[in-house]
């Protein structure tokens, strides 16, 4: 068993951060050596262009229920498909709200757990099996780890399931770093958690922006995706996803920041602006601001003289 490190390297640990990794062959860090099934999945998760993503998550529901700005799932998420990479949602979701000529990347939410009236929410199992993610055509199975907390062992088990049913067919696992409400969220936290799913063997790992967040992308031997966390502000969200991919992070996974936001369709389109076009945070709210409000629907009155809307 590794002993606790103590050593320290001129007083601090060399991570490197303003150091590329080797040059590869392939668009995805750390996949160079991975084969074609492989290779083509994550090619729909991460653009060959830009290396980057837009990864839109909306499967809050599965703990949340109805959440603002997803009562009607049907209504919202067809309008944003034409502007993301990927979707990121549940099965049922998916089958329901996605067209299925979308034809791009799909993270399928494989784990389930209690609802937000239990005790402890991080007491997940693993609840989609392999079949289903083939039969989904899933780009990558997206498993949610608890690091320190009561049900780490737990969320470990049902990551590493995954990856090795992932193995078998090609299909890539993406590692969710969660946080509990008494869990920490240092970069210390950070660190260790995104590490430990790389080591175990995910392909891309999904997490929060904290402070020295270079040293985080550094030491992660595969992409980092950043999360949007809560509803910010449209300009704060814009900053957020800025800073994350000037610091090295190989896409933004926004949700509450893009369905919550006053304008979903436009702030969609200026994340994209921020992760594949390399717009600056304020560039990007102006091109929001400019846009907003174009998109709403032309609202006409039925028969009976309520609101129908036209997309």
């Amino acid at each position: 068993m590794a002993e606790k490190d103590t050593t320290q390297v001129s007083a601090e640990k060399a991570y490197y951060e303003d150091v590329p990794p080797p040059a590869q062959s392939f668009h995805v860090k750390g996949a160079a050596h991975a084969e074609w099934g492989l290779k083509d999945r994550l090619s729909r998760i991460f653009s060959p262009t830009t290396g980057h993503t837009v990864m839109l998550a909306f499967d809050h529901g599965y703990i949340m229920g109805p959440t603002t700005g997803l009562e009607r799932m049907d209504i919202v998420i067809p309008n944003l498909a034409p502007h993301i990479d990927v979707f990121m949602a549940t099965r049922g979701a998916l089958r329901t709200c996605v067209p299925p000529t979308f034809n791009k990347g799909i993270a399928l939410r494989s784990t389930a757990g209690p609802s937000i009236l239990a005790d402890d929410v991080t007491d997940e199992v693993l609840a989609v099996d392999i079949e289903d993610a083939i039969r989904m055509n899933a780009s990558c199975m997206a498993i949610q780890t608890f690091i320190g907390s009561p049900f780490e062992r737990q969320t470990i088990d049902n990551l590493n399931k995954a990856i090795n049913a992932g193995n078998r067919y090609a299909i890539a696992t993406l590692g969710v770093v969660a946080v509990g409400k008494q869990m920490e969220r240092t970069t210390r936290f950070f660190l260790l958690a995104t590490r430990m799913l790389a080591e175990f063997g995910v392909h891309l790992v999904k997490t929060y922006y904290c402070d020295d967040f270079k040293k985080v992308v550094a030491a992660c031997p595969v992409p980092i995706v950043i999360a949007g966390g809560k509803k910010l502000p449209e300009n704060e969200a814009l900053t957020l996803a800025y800073h994350a991919i000037g610091d090295g992070a190989a896409g933004v996974d926004m949700g509450r920041n893009i369905f919550q936001a006053d304008d979903p369709v436009a702030m969609v389109q200026a994340i994209g602006k921020v992760v594949h076009e390399g717009y600056s945070d304020k560039r990007a709210y102006e091109f929001y601001k400019d846009i907003a409000g174009n998109d709403k629907p032309v609202v006409k009155r039925g028969r009976r003289g309520r609101p129908k809307k036209i997309f």
